[in-house]
């Protein structure tokens, strides 16, 4: 039995613990396949309560001097006059063949619409993720190491103030101090492409990123504080290993689990935050796109944004739960079980 076991382990560390595991993989199918319900759902939720909104598309396209023929006519042509879950499976219908419909005032394909403009939201969500998570780390990391000192203390307060600042405040606060006092970075739009685009979603994207780094700070600097005091961390210390090879290569690995599970969850928030800052620095994403959507009540576009925006959500905790898996071998043993 010992001879079997021996034989056997390492094709059980090649399937179940090595970072690109079958099982691994396996386990990410499954939760890919789970997911289906969900964006099920998210669509029943978005078609429903855009059907229930007060007012009449129609009558909007056409203006208040439009005759009742007019909007009924315009009714029957946009379908808005059958039963709600005719509606429903017609729009589901049409999203299995990748058409999110027309829009109702430009006549455009939303997926001509939402391809213009997500691009734009991407880029400011990359970068405001890059100062989420650089400037997290490293305040998360500093504070955690230099616990209960002048410059923990001064860290902590600093995230406190950034948690409790709104978006749209500090953004218009930046836009006057940097953009019209100082003029130190363009105060709207996207800029062309290259260093003058980077230059332009500099302030958008700092703002973006704001409350996601002071968070994700706030739970790396727990973690940390929770991995090194812990006894692995006592016996580095006790064979003469250096603090900063305990710290990067023995704390930080399993410290950063729920790191990476908050940022996978920021991104919606990102995305959905993107909506207030596009509108407060003029910027062309599909946040600013949707909020004129609604004002024109363009069901189609704010349906078609809302499913991207799920979609990317949900595809974050997928990519969260693989990165789990590679970052800690329990948990792929713990999904082989289940």
């Amino acid at each position: 039995m010992e001879r079997d076991e021996i034989v056997l382990s390492p094709l059980y560390s090649v399937l179940v613990t090595g970072p690109c595991s079958v099982l691994m993989w396996r386990v990410a199918a499954n939760r890919l396949v789970a997911l289906v319900p969900i964006m099920l759902g998210v669509t029943f939720l978005v078609f429903g309560l855009l059907h229930i909104m007060p007012g009449d598309p129609a009558r909007a396209m056409l203006g208040p001097e439009a005759s009742q023929e007019d909007i009924i006519e315009l009714r029957a042509e946009l379908g808005l006059d059958r039963p709600f879950f005719v509606q429903y499976g017609i729009w589901l219908w049409d999203i299995a063949h990748l058409d999110l419909g027309r829009s109702i005032s430009s006549k455009r394909p939303v997926t001509e619409i939402i391809a213009e403009h997500w691009p734009a939201t991407a880029e400011l969500t990359i970068v405001a993720m890059f100062f989420a998570t650089l400037l997290g780390a490293i305040v998360g990391i500093v504070s955690a190491v230099k616990a209960n000192t002048f410059v923990d203390h001064s860290a902590r307060t600093v995230t406190f103030i950034f948690l409790a600042m709104p978006g749209f405040w500090m953004g218009l606060e930046m836009i006057i101090i940097f953009g019209h006092h100082l003029i130190w970075f363009p105060i709207s739009g996207r800029g062309e492409p290259g260093f003058d685009r980077i230059w332009h979603m500099v302030m958008p994207g700092f703002v973006l990123g704001t409350g996601t780094w002071a968070f994700l700070s706030r739970i790396l600097r727990s973690s940390m504080l929770e991995v090194l005091s812990s006894d692995y961390i006592r016996t580095a210390e006790a064979k003469g290993l250096t603090r900063r090879s305990i710290i990067f290569k023995h704390a930080l690995k399993n410290a950063l689990i729920p790191f990476v599970t908050i940022t996978g969850m920021s991104l919606g928030a990102l995305l959905g935050g993107a909506v207030i800052t596009e509108t407060v620095f003029n910027y062309p994403g599909i946040g600013s796109e949707m909020v004129r959507a609604i004002l024109a009540r363009d069901a189609p576009i704010v349906q078609g944004i809302v499913l991207l925006l799920a979609f990317v959500f949900v595809a974050a905790n997928l990519l969260v739960d693989i990165t789990y898996m590679m970052l800690d071998p329990r948990i792929r043993v713990e999904g082989r079980r289940q």
